[in-house]
């Protein structure tokens, strides 16, 4: 099956890595043409913690989707608010039979994908990896545990999503990375939300990693607030989560894990790119549902608000 990865930064190229590993057809596409041209001619070297290095090549690359062809899977990996211009761009590689995959960060993107198809044709879910663009051709993935490190399923179950989700299990199984295609997967998408929820935006406020947030009483009380809220709204949405196991959850993933030592992706868009962030489909999602079902959500709504205030201010900031 024909595979296009539209959006091949940081996530999207670690994830192609892992595909391309598994003997995968794909295509990356992204407007960033010095990393397009340097995988198309070298290939990616792609650093795997703690496993090594890889020199990967066979991919195909493009800056738009205007001439690659029909796809049989498209997956997006832009920024969630990016989306719906994404599937505009991608509209030349889309066909009838085209599966349409999200696996992005960020509630709501899969309803952004109903647009364009039925949920028949749609799969959605997320990894818990860390991922980092070193640099043109060269990226690299920090996998958060020792369980399953992509979750996705069918928004629909159809023949067409069955097939193409078999497909991408077995190629992200066969490049090394710990996956599962499940009938339901609305119970992993919310845990890898929540975590995003906590962990990205706490990092890009206080300046630390992962690990150190968890270990500092303070940051750690943070956690605990917008876990509890978060909780709350995916249980009214139907998703069964207990505050005291996430908390564990949460505490091993900080810890004795290559993610410990991660900026997650908001930290990185706040610390060093000084670029738009997530925050409206994580936190700024969570407070939009909290208010829809009368659930009090104030750590995530302060959490938003700064975020917001710092995203649109940048070059008003102080800066050694």
């Amino acid at each position: 099956m024909k595979i296009a990865m539209i959006g091949s930064g940081a996530a999207g190229s670690v994830f192609a890595s892992y595909l391309r590993r598994g003997g995968a057809d794909i295509t990356l596409v992204d407007p960033y043409k010095e990393h397009m041209d340097k995988v198309a001619a070298e290939g990616m070297i792609f650093h795997v913690s703690p496993e090594g290095e890889y020199h990967l090549t066979g991919f195909k690359t493009a800056c738009s989707a205007e001439n690659i062809g029909i796809m049989d899977i498209v997956i997006f990996m832009t920024k969630s608010m990016q989306l719906d211009d994404a599937i505009k761009t991608a509209e030349p590689c889309i066909g009838p039979d085209t599966v349409l995959v999200s696996l992005m960060n960020g509630l709501g993107n899969e309803d952004k994908l109903l647009k364009r198809m039925p949920g028949d044709h749609i799969i959605f879910g997320s990894g818990f990896l860390g991922t980092e663009l070193n640099g043109p051709g060269e990226c690299t993935s920090s996998p958060g545990s020792e369980g399953l490190q992509m979750n996705f399923g069918a928004y629909e179950n159809s023949p067409l999503t069955e097939k193409a989700g078999k497909h991408l299990e077995k190629l992200f199984s066969d490049g090394g990375c710990s996956c599962k295609f499940w009938e339901d997967v609305r119970p992993y998408f919310w845990q890898k939300i929540i975590t995003n929820c906590t962990f990205n935006p706490l990092s890009a406020i206080l300046r630390i990693k992962i690990k150190d947030i968890m270990k500092d009483a303070n940051g750690a009380g943070l956690a605990i607030q917008v876990v509890s809220e978060c909780c709350a709204v995916a249980t009214a949405k139907g998703c069964k989560k207990d505050v005291p196991s996430f908390m564990a959850e949460l505490r091993a993933s900080a810890s004795g894990s290559s993610i410990e030592e991660y900026y997650p992706s908001m930290a990185q868009d706040v610390l060093i790119y000084q670029r738009k962030t997530e925050i409206g489909t994580l936190n700024g999602a969570i407070s939009k549902y909290g208010k829809e079902l009368g659930i009090p959500t104030p750590a995530n709504d302060l959490i938003t608000k700064i975020i917001s205030c710092i995203e649109k201010n940048y070059s008003k900031q102080y800066r050694v």
